[in-house]
């Protein structure tokens, strides 16, 4: 079991704030991804956990035992967490071959040889790197070299597994295959996963749960789909998807308690039911921002039932899909089609958007104030 509780974490470096009153709770089993901006205080939560970073304020628990109070200026030395920790830049020892990399800890916390050598053959086959066994650090990719790194993690079986923007490092092709072992990892081990990155891709293809931060606040926890599809304000909004999320300004009104809003993509109605409980006016119009996703549109070239006239402002084939701007009045917004699709500069044309995924904004508060359902 490895439920870990943070209770309101504060960290300072000297007078600067980097962490604000973070409360996040990661089941036994959770694969949770902190994800974020450089500088948002995502890499600081994770040393914290791991003991690396003490804080000024708070508690933290593994399976109901404190591990920090800083109430009582208790912290629990790492060793004491059970957990093991990935770096960015590998670690490992040039002078050790992969097996003795992997089975250094093994030693260190004098394990028994055979129970050593299952250990390392079974991490080598989990990572698919038992050819490398007898090869030096200096003799591999750098996708070998993690492979190396995460089976050093893994021999151990900690009860807790953290890994700091380990994919950071390797080109495009070795990330998306080091994200399918490490998908593989994790339903294999049924271990927890604490995962920090910069790269929502990363976070969206991978977790159980996300743990979106901005400036130091822990700004939202869902699951990589709630978070894609309902972000909690305008900032998470257009910092999850790619391409980015379509922002509109527009006028809300509540009439019988339904949303009423009115854009340059003309009017909409949205049941009360899919409305959130953010306050938000609900006598007299106010300002708010339509949000929908580049792929939930639709482009026809011929009318169509709720087809919202348009013209072709730009048209980007990138091979698997096509990247369109849309030209509606004053304002502009992307589609997303699969396929090579040609359009003609300044052609008319009718987007039509899946009202049932647009997401509305209260724009003085920045919050969300309709889901996507």
């Amino acid at each position: 079991m490895s439920r870990i509780e943070l209770k309101h974490i504060d960290k300072f470096y000297s007078s600067n704030h980097v962490l604000h009153d973070i409360n996040l709770t990661i089941e036994d089993g959770d694969f949770v991804t902190l994800l974020g901006p450089s500088g948002c205080g995502k890499t600081t939560t994770l040393r914290v956990i791991s003991g690396l970073e003490k804080p000024q304020n708070g508690i933290m628990t593994i399976d109901g035992v404190e591990m920090i109070n800083a109430d009582d200026a208790y912290y629990a030395e790492p060793s004491k967490r059970g957990l093991n920790l990935v770096f960015q830049s590998y670690a490992l020892w040039p002078h050790m071959t992969v097996h003795d990399n992997i089975a250094f800890g093994l030693k260190i916390q004098k394990m028994p040889k055979a129970e050593i050598e299952e250990r390392v053959n079974n991490s080598l086959k989990m990572m698919r790197i038992e050819k490398f066994v007898d090869r030096y650090p200096t003799e591999l990719s750098g996708g070998q070299q993690q492979r190396v790194a995460i089976a050093r993690a893994v021999a151990s079986s900690p009860k807790l597994l953290l890994l700091d923007e380990p994919l950071s490092n390797l080109d495009a092709k070795l990330r998306i295959d080091m994200r399918a072992e490490l998908q593989r990892l994790h339903r294999e081990l049924g271990t927890t996963i604490i995962y920090v990155t910069h790269d929502q891709v990363e976070a969206l293809t991978m977790s159980t749960k996300i743990a979106l931060f901005k400036e130091g606040y822990l700004n939202q926890v869902a699951t990589p789909m709630e978070l894609y599809n309902n972000p909690i304000d305008l900032e998470a909004a257009d910092f999850i998807g790619n391409p980015r999320i379509n922002l509109l300004d527009a006028t809300g009104e509540i009439v019988n308690g339904d949303l009423v809003v009115n854009s340059e993509l003309g009017q909409h109605i949205f049941s009360a039911k899919d409305l959130t409980d953010e306050e938000y006016p609900t006598s007299g119009k106010f300002d708010c921002v339509i949000a929908f996703r580049p792929e939930q549109i639709e482009i026809h070239t011929e009318p169509v039932e709720g087809g919202i006239p348009a013209s072709i402002y730009a048209s980007q084939p990138a091979g698997s899909e096509t990247i369109t701007t849309l030209k509606v009045g004053e304002g502009d917004f992307l589609a997303k089609e699969l396929g090579q699709i040609s359009y003609k500069l300044d052609q008319n044309v009718f987007a039509v958007i899946d009202q049932n995924k647009v997401n509305v904004y209260n724009k003085t508060t920045t919050r969300l104030i309709k889901r996507a359902i």
